[in-house]
């Protein structure tokens, strides 16, 4: 077992408990690894959380290390990044729901025109922004049916949505989608999707998915949101389209580049909602609650010897 674990995110006093309960007589250490010496480093052979890039080298002992995050920053993929034999595991299924019903308000908003609303009660005035959309009867279309793509899926379909799906690789379609294809499919369902909702990993084929033509591609009066990363979009390209109004609007948790900087054109464009990559996190209690269990078992898998849960495919990159 391990000789000290690390334990990086934020955690309450029964978190703490519960992880120590599972590596009795293990040291845990609770806070940043800055502090801590190149040898107390060396020492750490299980590392729960999102270590800086510069603290790797040092992790030399390394046996383990669990993201809290779902995707992973491309620091951990490079070749040497971790010791030989060191296992790296995501939090992947931690963040499904807090996500999908952040995307949820943000598409209400947009379509319901509340965040033209309140800047009008910001500025005191009394006025009518027009018409609005409905959820029921729409059309979706899920771009990346993992976990936070489902649960975003599920409620759209609660809703009255009929809901649709793509992804990588073939599976079983779930009862809640209509239809679910691979990506080679995506052109073709574009133009038929009233929301288009992406929660896709940064890869090779990821980066530019979403580029002038496929959002030409895209329904008129359509509206994307994107909750994966923000390089899966063209940023000027979706300006373009929204400002034209060819895109109704945009919600977007995640942007390119990010953060976004003071000034950028994004900022003023109305109808374009942007919150700064925080419908995961930690806001939702119940989260942490997720990536604590999954730490408790791979904790429990690495004192038994078996096989790691929630294991990152360096290939695919997530």
């Amino acid at each position: 077992m391990a000789k000290q674990i690390a334990v990086l995110f934020p955690v309450t006093e029964a978190h703490r408990e519960a992880l120590q309960k599972q590596a009795p007589g293990v040291e845990f250490f609770f806070g940043g690894l800055e502090s801590l010496s190149e040898t107390e480093l060396s020492q750490i052979e299980a590392v729960l959380g999102n270590p800086p890039a510069e603290i790797l080298p040092k992790l030399t002992g390394l046996k383990l290390l669990q993201l809290c995050s779902a995707g992973v920053n491309g620091c951990y993929l490079k070749p040497g990044a971790l010791p030989e034999g060191a296992a790296l595991c995501n939090a992947a299924g931690a963040y499904g729901p807090a996500i999908a019903e952040h995307m949820l308000g943000m598409l209400l908003s947009l379509i319901k025109r509340l965040h033209q609303y309140r800047d009008s009660q910001r500025i005191g005035k009394w006025e009518d922004h027009g018409p609005v959309t409905a959820i029921s009867g729409s059309r979706t279309l899920v771009v990346g049916v993992g976990n936070i793509g489902s649960e975003f899926g599920k409620r759209m379909a609660a809703l009255g949505s009929a809901v649709c799906g793509v992804k990588r690789t073939p599976g079983v379609r779930p009862d809640w989608l209509s239809r679910l294809e691979t990506m080679e499919k995506l052109d073709e369902m574009l133009p038929e999707a009233d929301f288009v909702f992406l929660s896709l990993p940064e890869t090779p084929a990821t980066r530019g998915l979403f580029n002038k033509e496929r959002l030409d591609r895209m329904k008129h009066g359509a509206v994307l949101l994107n909750a994966g990363r923000g390089s899966a979009v063209d940023t000027e390209a979706l300006c373009n389209a929204v400002e034209s109004g060819k895109l109704l609007g945009a919600g977007l948790d995640v942007t390119e580049p990010e953060p976004l900087p003071e000034g950028h054109r994004m900022w003023g464009i109305e109808n374009i909602l942007i919150t700064p990559h925080v419908s995961g996190g930690f806001h939702l209690p119940a989260t942490c609650d997720r990536i604590v269990k999954i730490c408790r078992e791979n904790l429990r898998r690495h004192q038994d010897g078996l096989p790691f849960t929630h294991l990152v495919n360096w290939e695919q990159g997530y």
